[in-house]
């Protein structure tokens, strides 16, 4: 009986091993795609070698070399059945899961993680970033990261391109370069392979000239800089690995394009780059996901930096082979085995998925001609909805989150365009990786240029007038102090809020002294306050806020959106004077200076309350004493930089567009019965989508969020949320190349 078990377990062993091997069941060979003879070469020798090292009855003793024309060739070959797996560019690891129905098995790490830094490289003392116009340029290949889909996406974001998606990207590539060589681009614009060197030939085997293919000179991140040393380009975009272990000469002649305008040594690669994105992955067919990750485990094991053979096979070194980066980087230090279940953004990261939808490498759908504008409650809807139906552009979709928050995470996973944001949220968007595309204008309606041009030329000379953040109270209330709210009950915003939060903060948890302060403000404000209202917070500050109320039942109660009517400058003051009933309020309200005179007259217009006037309230001073509502220049917590339209990167530029030719026929004093910057008296809550206070919208031209924000906001910001948990956050840094600290 024991022999009859062990001979049924063996069976289903078998059988079991025999199941997961689809392909080498048969007897057939494990099969690696090739780009060159040179890769050829290696990979032979791999096959020979695993053959002598690995028992003949072994399923991977047996492996064989597929010579592929280009990287689109070998995923041809391996969803045809006719070769088994190769390593890809991130870039078409992309199209090869999304068009050839291929899946990634593992990821290329090295030194840096599984992560390159792009950079755009010159001869030292010829070029800057914003002088490309009409310049040589060598990238590593075509839809590739370091050479085609970070560099278009920057230069995209900072409108030294203008696509409008009506033609081909590569049309526009075209122009702005005097000529390239862009391996894999194809022959539709010749002039973007005109400074290719690879063989020409009629047969097409035989022909590599701009193929993405080691048969081409300039194909790769090593053959871009090749282009550049040769003196055929002037400027090569490519990733950091081929510069990691530049020679002295080459440090010498050569030098980084910095995002700013300025220039760095090759070494500055960290500081000094365009941007990250994903590394090589090996793709394979579905079925033969298991197989292929066995492979590289026993490869590794075996021939990698640590492998047991590594003298007869060394897996990450081409010197031998004659040539540089064959099967993988020479500068890999690992393979990095991918989990069953991991989704795209997992395997390339939501950033990089977003840029290369936002460049269409899916092709140009209905997606790629509409603005889907993020809102957070009903009222935002029902006003973004006559937008819509007003605006004389491209088309408007509106697209609903519940909390500023939750749209900043639905841009990022381009579920949403655009959306405008306060200070502290602009922000959290800047280190999620948005980027802006305009900016709330608080001034004289005379100094808003309409015209784009004339505007991106001038934003950059002048100042946008802030804002001021105060705390009021009841004149009536007495007692009242900014340092004695240990039994007070306060008003917020809401969470997050420039006003009720991050500038409070200075004034009450994070003043000297006061002994409540334990790094995360959230939980300080819980033991500074009795009791609050903060739309978005938790526990004690929520119990004051009120909700709405439908059918008897409370809906929304502090919610991070207008559903909760103590919500945003409105709210707060609805909060300090209580609800209709005189029930629910508080003792200070923490909200901005802007349409505060109209918010308090609204207060009766609406029914809410009755008989308050502006005399009803004072401002309380940082000095702890009072002041009346006209003298917030001289009595308030500090300044609030301007809201922020806040987008991907890529579409930066569309989105500003978009904005334009809405404030072309929507804007204040066009006769048009929309108004983009009111919302108060047409749908009942102040603030919508815009703040009312808005003149205009105006481009960033080449400032940075740091630019608008100013350095002292943002170092607040800074050392806040260093110690302040943020889910949000948290979100952000799952992007495997997004740095903590944009």
């Amino acid at each position: 009986m024991e022999c009859l078990s062990c001979f049924i377990l063996y069976t289903m062993c078998t059988l079991s091993f025999i199941s997961m091997l689809p392909s080498l069941a048969s007897g057939k060979k494990f099969r690696w795609c090739t780009l060159s003879d040179a890769e050829q070469r290696k990979c032979s020798y791999l096959a020979r070698t695993l053959q002598s090292v690995l028992p003949a009855n072994d399923a991977f003793s047996r492996v064989s070399c597929v010579r592929a024309h280009n990287t689109q060739d070998c995923m041809t070959k391996i969803r045809g059945n006719k070769a088994d797996a190769v390593s890809l560019d991130a870039g078409e690891v992309y199209t090869a899961i999304q068009l050839y129905d291929l899946a990634a098995v593992a990821k290329e790490q090295h030194s840096e993680g599984s992560c390159v830094f792009a950079v755009a490289v010159a001869r030292r003392g010829t070029l800057s970033i914003d002088s490309l116009r009409g310049t040589r340029s060598c990238h590593s290949g075509a839809r590739w990261t370091s050479g085609w889909n970070i560099p278009l996406g920057f230069l995209l974001s900072k409108n030294f391109l203008y696509w409008d998606e009506k033609q081909p990207l590569s049309k526009v590539v075209s122009r702005y370069f005097n000529a390239s060589c862009i391996p894999g681009i194809g022959i539709s614009v010749p002039n973007l392979c005109e400074l290719c060197q690879g063989p020409k030939s009629y047969v097409r085997d035989k022909n590599n000239f701009c193929e993405t293919s080691s048969s081409e000179p300039f194909s790769g991140t090593d053959g871009a800089f090749r282009c550049l040393k040769s003196g055929a380009g002037d400027v090569a975009f490519m990733d950091h690995l081929s510069i990691i272990n530049a020679t002295d000469s080459e440090l010498e002649a050569f030098e980084l394009l910095c995002p700013d305008g300025s220039t760095a040594p090759l070494s500055s690669f960290r500081k000094c780059n365009l941007g990250q994105g994903p590394n090589k992955a090996i793709v394979t067919r579905g079925p033969l996901h298991r197989i292929t990750k066995r492979f590289l485990t026993l490869i590794q094991g075996l021939f990698g930096r640590n492998g047991r053979q590594r003298n007869r096979f060394s897996l990450f070194a081409s010197d031998p082979f004659g040539g540089q980066n064959l099967l993988f980087y020479d500068t890999t230090q690992k393979l990095q085995v991918l989990n069953d279940d991991v989704d795209m953004a997992g395997i390339l990261g939501l950033d990089y998925v977003a840029l290369l939808k936002g460049l269409g490498h899916e092709g140009i759908s209905l997606d790629n001609s509409v603005v889907r504008w993020c809102c957070i409650s009903a009222a935002e809807m029902r006003k973004c909805e006559d937008w819509a139906l007003n605006v004389r552009s491209d088309p408007l979709v509106c697209i609903q989150a519940t909390s500023p928050t939750g749209c900043i995470e639905m841009i990022k996973r381009n579920e949403a365009d655009a959306v405008s944001l306060d200070a502290t949220h602009a922000y959290i968007a800047g280190r999620c990786g948005l980027q802006p595309a305009a900016v709330e204008y608080w001034g004289e309606i005379s100094d808003c240029v309409m015209e784009p041009e004339e505007n991106q030329h001038n934003v950059s000379g002048r100042d946008f007038p802030p804002l001021y953040a105060l705390a009021i109270t009841k004149k009536t209330t007495r007692a009242v102090t900014l340092s004695g709210m240990g039994q007070r009950r306060s008003c917020h915003g809401y969470l997050y809020s420039p006003a009720g939060w991050l500038l409070l903060s200075k004034h009450t948890v994070r003043t000297q002294g006061n002994k409540t302060w334990d790094c995360d403000i959230n939980l300080a404000y819980e033991n500074y306050f009795w009791k609050g209202c903060m739309p978005g917070a938790e526990r004690d500050l929520c119990k004051v806020c009120v909700g709405w109320e439908e059918d008897g039942r409370i809906n929304g109660r502090c919610a991070a959106n207008h559903d909760e009517r103590y919500y945003g400058n409105m709210g707060a003051l609805r909060c300090l004077v209580g609800d209709p009933a005189g029930r629910s309020f508080g003792d200070v309200a923490f909200l901005e200076h802007h349409s505060l005179q109209d918010n308090i007259a609204n207060l009766e217009k609406t029914g809410w309350a009755h008989g308050f006037s502006t005399s009803d309230f004072e401002l309380l001073c940082p000095n702890d004493g009072r002041a009346a509502l006209a003298e917030w220049r001289s009595c308030n917590l500090g300044t609030i930089p301007p809201s922020v339209v806040m987008t991907r990167p890529v579409i930066t530029a569309k989105v500003y567009d978009f904005l334009v030719k809405s404030q072309e026929s929507l804007g204040l004093g066009k006769g048009s019965m929309f108004q983009l910057f009111q919302s108060a008296e047409v749908y009942g809550e102040g603030d919508l989508l815009f703040k009312e206070s808005t003149s205009c919208l105006r481009p960033i031209g080449s400032l940075s969020l740091q630019d608008i924000l100013g350095e002292s906001f943002m170092n607040l910001a800074h050392s806040v949320f260093d110690c302040t948990q943020a889910g949000i956050l948290d979100f952000c840094k799952k992007d495997m190349c997004t740095d903590s600290k944009t």
